[in-house]
């Protein structure tokens, strides 16, 4: 049929409007939080997108537990792939109904001090520049929900903290050291966020981890990050896992897959259950969401013990995964060193670093994580697929691929020796097996053997 070069040109306006509809309507709903279309998604500060994260105990990552003595040790963390530098709390610490000794980080006096312990506001802006210097980033973290009993705030503002029907304060859950805020009242959120500018502006850090960012309002956290944003690009961890969270935050915790790995080790779930739970977050999580993925934290660690006391000889697979799937991988304190052993969380308990015997297996994980765009975080990183082999409910096989870039881990979760052998030829070529070096063909129904907790990983 012959069409008039006027209806051609109608025509093609027509097609091109409709395509421009269909490619923004894809954008909108990229950008949309759990399918809520009035929270867009946060944009990430470009430097994220390939970064793992590092937790620093401070009071027990030296014997001195200071700045000073922790800047010692900037390079070491650089060499060992840490891009994130996650400080515990900073702030002095309340001594009205403090819990142990030295009290809990968590126990907040001063929102715009630093503990004395630690060092100076100087110390700390010459640790934040070092850092700085070697291309780390540096986050703090920030106890919104509750202070201590000692915090001039109490006395000043008692009408800021929540109250029963006779005017006592409130602590939340059994933390008898600190008292409830109460984010109904508008002058709290402008004190909090006039403090959560500060430490950006006058120290220069790159954003925060959030206690506990659950209970407090979803709102006040939506209206805190494009005032930071305003500052320079901020980096923000939420300790929830609230796929809302999102609008504000960069990255939320992985609980749920963390309970998944311990469970896997206690015989109560499989592999399978991997996928199942890496299908549910690809469909409650915006493609761009980070998902932070841990073995341990310091809350695991003093509370729920070390990672060698839950997950066993299967530290290094787990880790594997951790690594592997999409998110960001978490190293804490002492976790490069091997060190098995619950960490005080009143008291001073500092980490015995004589050796690191563990820092070539993390650094060589975390260096592909840095440098694979197929195992970038977020829509940086590549898609997944599972491969199946014959022994599905013990070894995890993954296939992340971006561009032309490939990642494939292999982990057996099991205490067997596991014989894998994978039919779908999708990841057949050449590979480098990453801990070996060594240059590799890879083909479909070719064996490849695992010892209990064994794994493989292959790049190219």
């Amino acid at each position: 049929m012959k069409i008039s070069s006027k209806a051609f040109l109608l025509a093609a306006i027509l097609i091109a409007a409709v395509n421009f509809s269909v490619v923004s309507c894809r954008q909108k709903s990229a950008e949309t939080v759990n399918g809520d279309s009035t929270l867009v998604q946060v944009k990430h500060p470009e430097w994220s997108k390939n970064q793992s994260i590092y937790e620093i105990n401070i009071r027990q990552f030296t014997p001195e537990g200071t700045f000073a003595a922790l800047e010692a040790h900037l390079p070491r963390l650089k060499e060992l792939g840490a891009g994130i530098l996650w400080l515990m709390p900073i702030h002095p610490i309340g001594e009205l109904n403090r819990k142990g000794t030295l009290g809990s980080y968590y126990a907040v006096k001063d929102y715009k001090g630093i503990n004395p312990e630690y060092g100076t506001n100087e110390d700390f802006k010459r640790f934040v520049k070092k850092a700085h210097e070697l291309g780390l980033y540096v986050i703090i973290d920030w106890v919104p929900n509750h202070s201590s009993w000692d915090n001039a705030l109490v006395t000043e503002h008692p009408d800021w903290y929540v109250q029963d029907s006779t005017g006592k304060l409130h602590s939340p859950s059994d933390w008898t050291d600190v008292v409830k805020f109460n984010y109904e009242v508008p002058e709290l959120r402008t004190y909090m966020l006039d403090a959560l500018k500060y430490w950006v502006t006058d120290f220069d850090i790159d954003g925060y981890r959030c206690d506990v960012a659950g209970d407090v309002p979803t709102d006040f956290w939506n209206s805190v990050r494009p005032e930071l944003d305003k500052i320079k690009p901020v980096f923000m961890l939420a300790e929830d896992e609230n796929p809302r969270h999102h609008a504000a935050f960069d990255m939320t915790y992985g609980w749920e897959f963390h309970h998944v790995m311990n469970k896997i080790h206690k015989g109560e779930m499989t592999a399978n259950d991997i996928e199942k739970y890496m299908k549910k977050n690809d469909s409650l999580y915006p493609a761009d969401a980070y998902r932070m993925n841990f073995i341990t934290n310091h809350d695991e660690n003093s509370w729920n013990g070390t990672e060698f006391e839950r997950l066993g000889d299967g530290v290094e697979a787990f880790f594997v995964l951790t690594s592997t799937i999409p998110g960001m991988p978490l190293v804490y304190t002492g976790q490069e060193s091997g060190m098995n052993k619950r960490l005080e969380f009143f008291e001073k308990d500092a980490v015995d670093w004589r050796n690191y015997k563990m820092t070539g297996f993390y650094k060589t994980i975390l260096g592909l994580k840095k440098t694979n765009p197929a195992l970038f975080n977020g829509s940086a990183g590549g898609s997944w697929k599972r491969l199946n082999t014959l022994s599905d409910d013990k070894v995890f096989v993954l296939l992340r691929e971006k561009d032309n870039n490939k990642v494939i881990s292999m982990v057996n979760l099991s205490k067997d020796p596991v014989t894998v052998a994978i039919e779908d030829e999708t990841f057949a070529g050449g590979y480098t097996d990453l801990f070996s070096g060594q240059k590799t063909s890879l083909k479909a129904n070719t064996d490849i053997e695992l010892p209990a907790w064994g794994y493989k990983v292959y790049y190219k």
